[in-house]
This record gives C-alpha cells, structure tokens and sequence, in this order.
C-alpha cells in the first residue's frame, strides 16, 4: 500500500510540475511596434505576456522587437506554425497581408 501511495504521490507531482510549467511565467517587459501605413499610427504592444499570440494588422509593413525576450513570427494568424525568431532590438519586415501574427516567448 505504501508503494502505491508513494507512486501516486510521484505522479501527481511530475503532473502538477508539467501543467504549471506550460503557465507562462512573466510578461516581457518593452514594446512590440508594428508600423503598418504612412497613415496609421504604430501599433503597440506593451510588455506582452509570454505566450501570447497576436495577429498583425492586414497592412503591417515591420515589426520591431523592443522587449527583452525573443518574439516569434508566424505564418498564420493563429500562432500554430513554426516561428521565425526576433531577438531583442530586432525587426522583422512583414509583407501586407494580414497573415502573420506573433509570440512572445
């Protein structure tokens, strides 16, 4: 009985520690700017929780990554595809188009 205690005791553990560890753990701290048009404002994401996903406005034209963590460019409004990666102090030249969204990792 004490084994099997102690085996349901592990598995709970390693399940909790796997379910809290998907939990994003801070927010990245700086701005995602996205210039879109000549006669739209930038588009502004402050410290934007890791793991979160964004869609980029139909006519983005760059986003520059101004946070401490990397961002992750998508092909797909939904964040489910490969990302290409955007350190720090880094941009990235979207075509218009409105397919392309971003995570913060």
């Amino acid at each position: 009985m004490r084994v099997l205690v102690s085996v349901a005791a592990v598995f709970a553990f390693a399940v909790g520690g796997t379910v809290l560890g998907a939990v994003p753990a801070y927010a990245a701290t700086g701005e995602v700017v996205v210039f879109t048009t000549e006669f739209e404002a930038l588009e502004r994401y402050t410290d934007p929780p890791s793991g979160s996903c964004h869609q980029l406005p139909v006519t983005a034209h760059v986003l520059v990554n101004l946070t401490d963590s990397d961002v992750s460019m998508h092909a797909g409004p939904t964040c489910l595809s490969p990302g290409f990666v955007v350190a720090p102090d880094h941009g990235w030249h979207a075509p218009p188009s409105g397919m392309f969204s971003f995570s913060v990792s």
